[in-house]
C-alpha cells in the first residue's frame, strides 16, 4: 500500500483547510484510514480515523471542527479542517490499515498563523 497525502499549507487562525490522502496498491484489504499528527517535540496524536465500515473517531481537540470522509471506491480520505487554530500546526500524516499492519504516508505540513 502507498499512500500519497496532499493540502497541507499555511493558513490563518480561524481558516480552514482540505487534506487528501489516496492510496494505491493493495488496496482492497484496507480496513482503515485516516490522519495523526505531530507537532515538533511531542508524539505522533491520532487525529481521526474512518473504518471500512463507515464508522469514525475523533480526536477530542478536534472534534466539531474537523470532519473525517472518504470517496465511494474507499481508496481516498479527506480531512476537512475547519475553525483552525495555531495549536492545529503539525505535520500531518496519513494512515491506512491493512491487516493489522499500518501504513503511513509522507506527511504534509499544516502551519496556523495567529
Amino acid at each position: 500500500v502507498q499512500l500519497q497525502a496532499s493540502g497541507g499549507g499555511l493558513v490563518q487562525a480561524g481558516g480552514s483547510l482540505r487534506l487528501s490522502c489516496a492510496a494505491s496498491g493493495s488496496t482492497v484489504r484496507i480496513n482503515l484510514m485516516g490522519w495523526y499528527r505531530q507537532a515538533p517535540g511531542k508524539e505522533r496524536d491520532l487525529v481521526a480515523i474512518i473504518t471500512s465500515g463507515g464508522s469514525t473517531n475523533y480526536a477530542d481537540s478536534v472534534k466539531g471542527r474537523f470532519t473525517i470522509s472518504r470517496d465511494n471506491a474507499k481508496t481516498t480520505v479527506y480531512l476537512q479542517m475547519n475553525s483552525l487554530k495555531p495549536e492545529d500546526t503539525a505535520v500531518y500524516y496519513c494512515i491506512a490499515r491493512e491487516l493489522g499492519r499500518n501504513y503511513w504516508g509522507q506527511g504534509t505540513q499544516v502551519t496556523v498563523s495567529s
